[in-house]
Formats: C-alpha cells, sequence, structure tokens
C-alpha cells in the first residue's frame, strides 16, 4: 500500500494576523503523527553537553531531536510543530541557529516558545519537543 501524505501547508500570516518570522502560524498536512518528547542536551551516554553554553545545548538538542526523528522514519522536513522551554528567553538565538541547520528559513514549522523556571535539572537550558507528520502506510506495530 502506497503512502499518503500531503506536502505541508505552512501559513505564516493568516487573514487578521501579524505575520511571523520565525515560524508559521499554521501546518497542516494528512499522514501518521510522530510525537517526540522533549529532548534536553544530554549525549548519548546521559551526560550534559555544554553546561551553561545555550548554543552547545541547542546543537545537543537538535541532534538528539534528529536521532528521535529518523527512529520513526521521518526527518526535520516533517516536522509541523515546535514546542521550546526555554530557562531564559535570551536563549532563542542560539534555539534558532540550531534550528536553521536543520530547517530551511522557507520551511518553518509551527512553534511555541515558552520560559519556564526551570526543568528537570538546573544544568539544562532548555527541552524541545516536535510533532511530524509521515506519510500514512497503514496500522503498524512495534
Amino acid at each position: 500500500m502506497m503512502g499518503f501524505m500531503s506536502e505541508p501547508i505552512r501559513i505564516t500570516a493568516p487573514a487578521g494576523v501579524a505575520p511571523a518570522a520565525q515560524y508559521s502560524h499554521v501546518v497542516t498536512a494528512t499522514g501518521r503523527l510522530v510525537a517526540v518528547s522533549g529532548q534536553l542536551a544530554l549525549d548519548e551516554d546521559g551526560r550534559l553537553v555544554g553546561p551553561g553554553d545555550p548554543a552547545a545545548q541547542a546543537r545537543q538538542v537538535f541532534e538528539n531531536l534528529d536521532r528521535c526523528l529518523a527512529a520513526a522514519g521521518a526527518g526535520f522536513e516533517h516536522v509541523v510543530k515546535l514546542t521550546y522551554f526555554v530557562t531564559d528567553m535570551a536563549h532563542m538565538p542560539a534555539v534558532r541557529a540550531a534550528r536553521s541547520a536543520h530547517i530551511p528559513d522557507d520551511r518553518l514549522p509551527a512553534s511555541s516558545a515558552i520560559q519556564v523556571a526551570g526543568l528537570v535539572s538546573p544544568d539544562f537550558l532548555m527541552e524541545i519537543e516536535a510533532l511530524a507528520v509521515l506519510p500514512d502506510t497503514g496500522p503498524t506495530t512495534a
């Protein structure tokens, strides 16, 4: 059975809403949903990468997202929504730079950025989760 997925439609400026420069206000697609839990700046051995360094942490988080998406047969081209949890909004330029290494500016997903008082450990500066849509290939079993 051949899978089906509509090309995601990105709407950066719905009527009556200010245009978005760093994200798409709306993304719609048809297919199989992939939800990736919030990723932290941990290497494959569970060690923190980049203590106190938002750029290093953001790069590691996006590498982890990439690996998680790949495990589900997805890539950043399938991502329709990113949610950023940061301990300081000043970290967002580092997050955007890491995102730009994986997602071109003309394919930006819908996004939310939330400043939080803290994460699971005070050493973590950010946590990022993703939603992706893959072609629907029918029932799957794990």
